[in-house]
């Protein structure tokens, strides 16, 4: 099973911008779309962006449309998380995710996920 470990969390202030990072082990991972979670506190975990397996098909949750961008590298089996303009209410474990097939129309849940990564803490200070 393809093994993420994510980076670049941290305490940020609103209207500030940070980059996660999440790299897999394995050869599978160009294989497959990839994509971010987060889930803050009190709340069930949601999903926030999705890139295919070949990057060219990005799917963002309107909450983070215009200040959010993810990238991925095949060659470096890395997936990025750009995050700007960042609010408050972007506080939240963020999670980095290989999706069992690799493409989806739109965003699909958590059922759709093969691996999970542990999490890195995004928070944002007003």
């Amino acid at each position: 099973q393809v093994q993420l470990v994510e980076s670049g969390g941290g305490l940020v202030q609103a209207g500030g911008s940070l980059r996660l990072s999440c790299e897999a082990s394995g050869r599978t991972f160009s294989r497959y779309a990839t994509g971010w979670f987060r889930q803050a506190p009190g709340k069930e975990r949601e999903i926030v962006v999705l890139v295919s397996w070949s990057g060219v098909n990005t799917y963002y949750a309107d909450f983070v449309k215009g200040r959010f961008t993810i990238s991925r590298d095949n060659a470096k089996n890395t997936v990025y998380l750009q995050m700007n303009s960042l609010k408050p209410e972007d506080t939240a474990i963020y999670y980095c995710a290989l999706f069992k097939a690799p493409f989806y129309p739109e965003l699909p849940d958590s059922w759709a996920v093969q691996s999970w990564g542990q999490g890195t803490q995004v928070t944002v200070s007003s």
